[in-house]
């Protein structure tokens, strides 16, 4: 795997609680790691609840030495979401913080990726953008309900709501996805700064266009600061290097 990653502060916020991890190379008993959280609370509740859930779980999968990845990533998630919640609890000044996270690794031709919150994983495959994640806010729950129109007035004042995060409760619900890789494939992940402020058409384009990953991802966040950025951004763009296959 070959991955670029860059968080930036938009042109607005004045703190940064978008925290971001990208290793191609081992982590513990997983072939590459990529993650992607955006921290919530007042002061600087959110930066460290986003800090912190990327770093421990970092540090939890270092000290994994064999597992699946689904499940590692799991326990680890779980874990760590128990730690921080604790970590509310004792700090008044943390009270009420909280994070999303979304977590990738792959391994052979498979992606396995984890959500929670509206942080996402897109999958890039000729010069189409999918979104593999689900988020979990209030607007994807009423359009999944028929009760609202994906992209209406609604929809777009409300979108910064989310029903998921970690670290507000001494459980959390993960969810998993799993995706077989092709040749030529690349990963998106990042935050709502990024998914907020530019669509995913303008995103398919810049990641179509030549150029390096570290291009791509530059011009990604350029892209959503000349859009307003109005928030943090977070981009992690990831070549799974996956080889192309021909028959005998």
């Amino acid at each position: 795997m070959e991955a670029y990653a860059l968080t930036d502060v938009g042109r607005v916020r004045e703190c940064n609680q978008d925290y971001i991890y990208s290793s191609s190379d081992p982590v513990g008993c997983l072939d590459n790691l990529l993650l992607v959280a955006d921290g919530m609370g007042g002061h600087n509740a959110g930066d460290y609840a986003s800090r912190f859930m990327v770093e421990e779980l970092n540090h939890y999968v270092k000290a994994r030495e064999e597992g699946l990845p689904v499940q590692v990533l799991k326990d680890g998630i779980c874990q760590v979401n128990r730690q921080l919640y604790r970590k509310s609890l004792e700090n008044p000044v943390l009270s009420g913080m909280g994070t999303t996270l979304v977590a990738a690794t792959t391994q052979d031709k498979t992606l396995y990726a984890a959500n929670v919150g509206d942080s996402r994983l897109y999958l890039f495959r000729e010069g189409a953008l999918r979104q593999v994640t689900r988020d979990h806010s209030f607007v994807e729950e009423m359009v999944a309900k028929g009760q609202m129109e994906r992209y209406s007035k609604d929809y777009q004042r409300r979108k910064n709501i989310i029903t998921r995060a970690l670290g507000i409760m001494d459980r959390v619900e993960v969810d998993f996805f799993e995706e077989e890789l092709l040749h030529g494939d690349l990963l998106l992940l990042c935050s709502d700064g990024l998914s907020n402020m530019i669509t995913d058409e303008e995103m398919a384009l810049i990641l179509s266009e030549h150029g390096s990953l570290k291009y791509k991802v530059e011009k990604l966040a350029s892209q959503a600061n000349e859009h307003g950025g109005y928030d943090n951004i977070a981009v992690i763009v990831a070549d799974p290097q996956i080889s192309e296959v021909r028959p005998c």
